[in-house]
């Protein structure tokens, strides 16, 4: 069952295992390559009869999955069912061997390590342990993660930091070292990031699990404004169905090895 819902650059730098790249590699790559993410599609996520596997284990078996511009998703299921692992398909660091897959035109199953840094500039991450940089503040972490993904520009990165700064609500934190911030203020920080290049796609691994309530609604009404006000398409993974139940929205449910859609009423 289908689930509906720069400039030139240079040579690329070469790692030999292209899917062990990090979310915010060193990217230099060439025009050519840049247009084949271009569609006038609003799918942004289409995943058919696909068989993902870590290593040799086959781990979730004849998924379909669409997710549409702007749609929010989330997604649930015990540790160890494979929510990581389509995750990590989606975002290229699991090759895609059977089935049909495409997230934000391009072909997962044509990906080449040229193609997946491009892939992951039009993704954003947002994780459960912000994994932020503490020797920094947060304007040189945003910074870090423009400069690795090609930005060159000075005047261009403090545009676009101080513009994702304001549209999460620190607008005037970015001189504020990372470790002296609370925990929602650092998953603002996170989000800011996955910002940063203005992303299709978002997938949040469990980004409220650490969270205390009030916060967790905080970060859910930010989450929720940026799916509505940029048509970011949002995939959730969490185990905390209060959320849901609060802030419904589309749910798929992974257990048996299969991806399954269900109300939210259901969880």
């Amino acid at each position: 069952m289908i689930l509906n819902g720069c400039s030139n650059y240079g040579q690329p730098f070469f790692y030999k295992d292209y899917a062990r790249y990090s979310v915010f590699e060193i990217i230099f790559v060439t025009n050519e390559l840049m247009m084949d993410s271009d569609s006038n599609s609003n799918n942004i996520v289409s995943l058919k009869q696909a068989n993902i596997y870590q290593g040799n284990t086959l781990v979730l078996n004849n998924v379909n999955l669409e997710v549409d511009k702007g749609e929010f998703i989330y997604m649930i299921g015990k540790t160890g069912t494979g929510k990581s692992s389509l995750l990590k398909t989606l975002y290229g660091e699991l090759y895609l061997n059977e089935g049909e897959g495409n997230v934000a035109g391009f072909d997962l199953k044509d990906l080449t390590w040229q193609k997946i840094p491009l892939l992951r500039r039009n993704l954003g991450i947002v994780f459960q342990d912000f994994r932020l940089l503490t020797d920094r503040d947060v304007y040189h972490n945003l910074e870090f993660v423009l400069k690795a993904t090609g930005w060159k520009d000075k005047a261009l990165m403090k545009e676009k930091i101080e513009n994702v700064l304001s549209k999460v609500g620190l607008k005037n934190k970015g001189n504020k070292m990372t470790y002296e911030m609370s925990g929602g203020e650092q998953q603002r920080v996170d989000i800011a990031r996955a910002l940063l290049n203005n992303p299709k796609l978002i997938l949040a691994d469990e980004p409220t699990g650490n969270l205390d309530p009030d916060t967790t609604d905080e970060i859910m009404q930010l989450l929720f404004n940026i799916c509505r006000d940029y048509q970011t398409a949002f995939i959730m993974a969490t185990h905390d169905y209060t959320i849901i139940q609060k802030y419904p929205a589309r749910v798929v449910r992974i257990e048996n090895g299969m991806v399954k859609e269900i109300s939210a009423a259901g969880v």
